[in-house]
């Protein structure tokens, strides 16, 4: 079975935060760092060159196909800040509703700024993705 590309790293998440070129955008990871290691209780790990994850779960598919992934994460974007929401977006409507702005993937949460988000609103979509995905993958 083939290997995820994407897998967690010895690199260093405090070099990779600071290596970020956009102020604003280095800001609002360290703000994500803070939020996700709050909610998940674990500290940050990079997945890949790109990923700051968060905890992680294994997962096993009916296809036979499994591995392993963080329980929540962000990427710093040349475009965006995207947020890996890992249960997906079902179930969430009334949060996104009061989120801000913001546009949505399968699993991935898209954003200019965290300033445009409500940030109480952001911290329970975030918390309760996390509490679905380790309840369905314990």
């Amino acid at each position: 079975m083939a290997r995820l590309k994407t897998a967690p790293t010895g690199e260093s998440v405090e070099q990779f935060l600071q290596e970020i070129t956009d102020e604003g955008q280095r800001e609002d990871c360290r703000s994500l760092e803070k939020l996700m290691r709050a909610i998940t209780g674990d500290p940050p790990r990079m997945w890949g060159a790109s990923i700051v994850g968060f905890g992680s779960y294994h997962y096993r598919y009916a296809s036979g196909r499994e591995g392993d992934w963080f329980l929540t994460g962000f990427s710093p974007r040349k475009k965006n800040l995207t947020l890996y929401i890992m249960s997906g977006f079902a179930g969430y409507e009334a949060l996104l509703k009061k989120l801000g702005k913001h546009r949505t993937g399968k699993s991935c949460l898209y954003v200019k700024r965290l300033s445009d988000l409500d940030p109480a609103t952001l911290r329970e979509l975030i918390a309760q993705s996390v509490k679905h995905v380790a309840q369905r993958y314990p």
